[in-house]
């Protein structure tokens, strides 16, 4: 039966042909834009000063999964850098509260925080998002740590575990970003939004099989590339860094030493990744050196990727 003149289908069908789309607005990048030029080194500093500038790291910033090895390990570069401000966002920071004062100890001058937050929870994380501004007065970067992986044959996978891959390590990645850029928006603020997705984006692992992670690191990459297209024009750059397996907890125990075995044999480099090696990228994207970087996917990987 073909559908009535006041059915659903057929409004639905109606209201195609009458849309009118939203299009993106790109910067000029004029000298009062958000995108302007950055303006040269001051000519009295020493070769040792402007190489410092170069990489200093100004504002506050947000790391979610921020009380791992990778997110925290990256949080103290951009201390390290000169970040003013760090809020940690993670499901259980309180477990990680002896490294936070120890890193607080460290950086007396810094203000470091942590906050309890499940990232996929849209108003927990606005809700966040405007007490990291309270408490630090500004974001200026937002690092996306936060994610979970499953190894887990397809045909055994419930859509339960697919779902929630997704909905932590994509869509949970969308709203952090979306709450932050809004913050940025507000504040009239250029921002740097740094996501962690994975060389799992670019490639089917092997030997495990994991497609739901796979997936979700793939439209982490997409993701990025279409927020770096719409925010250019606020000033807000979002690139991501792909790691290699790197050696973390994640990767330990006798239960995975043959895969180990195999990715090393597979690596160039011989060898898994040490976190420290992924806060280059990180200081990279979120420093004075990376201000035309839009867009872009740092791969870290030791050249796993070469062979995959």
């Amino acid at each position: 039966m073909a559908p009535s003149a006041t059915s659903p289908e057929k409004v639905d069908r109606e209201d195609l042909t009458s849309r009118v789309l939203p299009e993106m607005v790109f910067s000029t990048g004029k000298a009062d834009s958000m995108t302007a030029p950055p303006k040269p080194a001051l000519a009295h500093l020493s070769p040792a000063e402007r190489a410092q500038l170069r990489f200093a790291v100004s504002g506050n910033a947000i790391v979610t999964g921020g009380a791992g090895t990778l997110g925290f390990e990256a949080g103290k570069a951009l201390l390290e850098h000169g970040l003013s401000g760090l809020m940690i966002f993670d499901v259980n920071p309180s477990q990680a509260q002896p490294k936070i004062d120890a890193l607080q100890a460290e950086f007396l001058a810094a203000k470091i925080k942590a906050l309890k937050v499940d990232i996929t929870d849209d108003a927990a994380v606005s809700h966040a998002v405007e007490t990291t501004v309270q408490q630090l007065g500004s974001i200026d970067i937002l690092l996306c740590f936060a994610g979970v992986v499953g190894c887990t044959h397809a045909l055994e996978m419930s859509p339960a575990q697919f779902r929630r891959t997704l909905d932590i390590n994509t869509t949970g990645t969308f709203l952090c970003a979306q709450a932050v850029a809004k913050s940025m928006v507000s504040a009239k603020i250029p921002g740097r939004i740094i996501f962690t997705a994975s060389i799992s984006g670019h490639m089917v692992n092997y030997p495990q099989p994991q497609a739901a992670y796979n997936v979700s690191k793939a439209a982490v990459l997409s993701l990025k590339n279409c927020l770096a297209s719409e925010w250019a024009r606020y000033g807000i750059r979002v690139n991501s860094i792909s790691p290699g397996y790197m050696d973390t907890i994640l990767n330990e125990g006798e239960g995975i030493e043959k895969c180990k075995t195999n990715w090393k044999e597979r690596n160039p480099s011989g060898r898994l990744g040490e976190p420290s090696e992924l806060t280059g990228a990180v200081v990279l994207l979120a420093s004075n050196a990376g201000t035309y970087i839009n867009g872009t996917d740092i791969i870290v990987d030791g050249g796993q990727i070469i062979h995959s």
